[in-house]
């Protein structure tokens, strides 16, 4: 009964988003995003066609078993057994028949839904991953994820369902209630009475129960919040020893919720007695008609029994053909969020960056010449910005966070693209190209904070380069500064961290993280806050190792300390939205202060 109430609850929110949409022309939206979803579906078109024939044998055969039962219930209470075999016998098959296309309904049901969800799925990563990134900046994390989740499984569950479902249900309530004209008139019209009858009654508590249920979800989406901040941020609440102060949150919270919970379900209960008792009545009425008609000798018990079984069948099909409109409009919800991903821009791609691979051992030039850019239109972070990193220089960039370091490494990724100026890279024969998306497999990054993923050490550093056998590893965690703990390790490269390089220090996984970069072999390599977690003498070790490994490496570092300043061949300083480039008595000038 809660199903049903809920089904008719969607129901007319749905019923009246369709007027809405109806009467401010937005109902061509959803046609749009319903053609989209066809649009997914169509090489399928088969198998959907199969899908739907399947339904519509699985219900005559239905009605045959049971118009079988109208005749075997006539020849039993009638003493006429002359046919009672056959009769018999095709109700087993019909029955058994239905039940085989049932089962191959739902598994080509299944089949088609993964099919297409898989589909979608591929589709949308691929446009994700190579979306505009000051587009896809848009959309939070939490939002893609439950876009690429919850919106898909929608998607790829009405596409294969909706409009066979649509027929097929249309063709039960056809077929069920001309069965039952066939054998009484009135009795077909008190089985398609009773359907409407039920639901336009229970409109009058679906305003309550949208209160109530509201109420709940508000509450349970508190508790979610709460639960999720307290474990993300649980080293910050334990080191101010809040966690009896959360849990005490926590039971307030739980208190809340289960007070709602059980007033909804007060109201659950009331709601169902009163529609049990509705449908009772109705059950009454059908049934005292048809002892009306037995005893009158209008009808026989098979046909009392046949009637009684389809008006309650016509009831359960009109409700689901009904309720099919909330699955109509929630897929189209689902189908234009999914559209708005699809539709993002591409990131910037550039043919002749292909030529670039040849030259990789000579090494490049990263470029940037009188380059804006600014997040937000007339609102630049840089402006007339010049940089040069040449093969076999470590390059420096500091300034005060949130001036402007990471946005430099994003334009030298090819993320994003000067408003005006140029970044480029060059290549030992004087080609010059703009940094793009197909420049960047050229470059290894290791950005700021915690990269490492669940799994052994040797999965961490075989993300960069699967076929990498264990003694490149091994040379990698070397020129790393890290062979010598992580060979200490019991299990040394298959040692297991957790996520985040959970059981590593921080100077730890970053010198991880820095080996996985370098195992990737590019002659680029950008280290963004990369060393802050290493002492002074380590990071110094660490950064002769990188270029003693590779002489034409060019390598970008950006810091907050000096310390290094003296290893590098050229200091920039980001301040006020400029790059300056600082002399060299200006970076001996930093190193004394620091």
């Amino acid at each position: 009964m809660a199903d049903r109430e809920k089904k008719e609850q969607d129901l007319f929110s749905s019923a009246h988003t369709l007027r809405r949409r109806w009467k401010d022309g937005s109902l061509g939206e959803v046609w749009e995003d319903w053609k989209w979803i066809f649009g997914r579906s169509r090489r399928y078109w088969k198998s959907i066609l199969l899908y739907t024939l399947l339904g519509i044998a699985g219900t005559s055969l239905g009605l045959v078993s049971s118009v079988a039962g109208k005749y075997t219930i006539d020849i039993i209470t009638g003493f006429q057994t002359s046919r009672l075999v056959t009769l018999i016998v095709i109700m087993v098959a019909s029955g058994l028949s239905g039940l085989l296309l049932e089962s191959l309904l739902s598994r080509l049901s299944a089949k088609l839904s993964i099919r297409i969800h898989n589909d979608i799925q591929a589709e949308l990563f691929d446009r994700i991953v190579d979306a505009d990134w000051l587009a896809l900046g848009r959309f939070s994390n939490g939002d893609l994820l439950n876009r690429f989740n919850a919106d898909v499984s929608t998607v790829s569950g009405n596409a294969v369902s909706w409009l066979p479902g649509i027929i097929i249900a249309v063709y039960r309530f056809a077929a069920t209630f001309l069965v039952i004209l066939r054998f009484d008139a009135v009795m077909a019209v008190i089985a398609l009475a009773g359907a409407p009858v039920l639901l336009v009654l229970s409109r009058v508590v679906l305003r309550k129960q949208r209160e109530h249920g509201t109420r709940v979800r508000e509450s349970a989406s508190r508790m979610m919040t709460f639960e999720a901040e307290t474990f993300y941020n649980f080293d910050t609440v334990k080191s101010f020893g809040a966690a009896s102060q959360q849990s005490g949150k926590l039971r307030k919270l739980q208190d809340i919720h289960k007070k709602l919970t059980l007033d909804y379900n007060l109201f659950s209960i009331g709601t169902n007695a009163l529609m049990t008792v509705l449908n009772t009545l109705l059950q009454f009425a059908a049934f005292g008609y048809c002892l009306f008609r037995l005893w009158t000798g209008g009808i026989t018990y098979g046909t009392m029994t046949l009637f009684l079984q389809q008006r309650s069948s016509l009831t359960s099909t009109f409700h689901s053909v009904v309720s099919m409109i909330p699955a109509f409009l929630n897929s189209s919800v689902s189908a234009h969020r999914l559209r708005e991903l699809m539709d993002l821009p591409r990131e910037s791609h550039i043919p002749e960056s292909g030529a670039l691979d040849a030259l990789a051992a000579d090494g490049f030039t990263l470029e940037l010449r009188d380059a804006d850019f600014g997040y937000i239109p007339e609102k630049n972070v840089l402006t007339g910005s010049d940089l040069t990193a040449a093969p076999g220089e470590i390059v420096a960039l500091v300034g005060a966070s949130g001036e402007g370091k990471t946005t430099l490494i994003r334009l030298l990724l090819g993320l994003v693209r000067p408003q005006r100026g140029e970044a480029a890279i060059l290549a030992s024969d004087g080609s010059r190209v703009p940094l793009n998306a197909d420049t960047r497999h050229l470059i290894a990054y290791v950005p700021q904070g915690n990269t490492l993923l669940s799994g052994t050490i040797a999965e961490n550093l075989r993300l960069a380069r699967p076929d990498a056998s264990d003694g490149e590893l091994i040379d990698a965690l070397k020129a790393a500064c890290a062979w010598e703990f992580v060979s200490g390790l019991p299990e040394g490269l298959q040692s297991t961290v957790g996520e985040r390089g959970r059981g590593l220090s921080e100077g730890q996984a970053q010198r991880i993280a820095i080996a996985r970069a370098l195992l990737r072999g590019a002659p680029v390599l950008l280290l963004d806050e990369a060393t802050s977690a290493l002492d002074v003498a380590t990071e110094r070790k660490v950064l002769r190792s990188i270029l003693r490994a590779h002489p034409n490496r060019t390598c970008i570092i950006t810091t907050h300390r000096p310390s290094v300043l003296s290893l590098c061949r050229r200091v920039y300083r980001v301040m006020d939205g400029r790059l300056t480039e600082l002399t060299e008595e200006e970076s001996a000038r930093m190193v004394m202060e620091f």
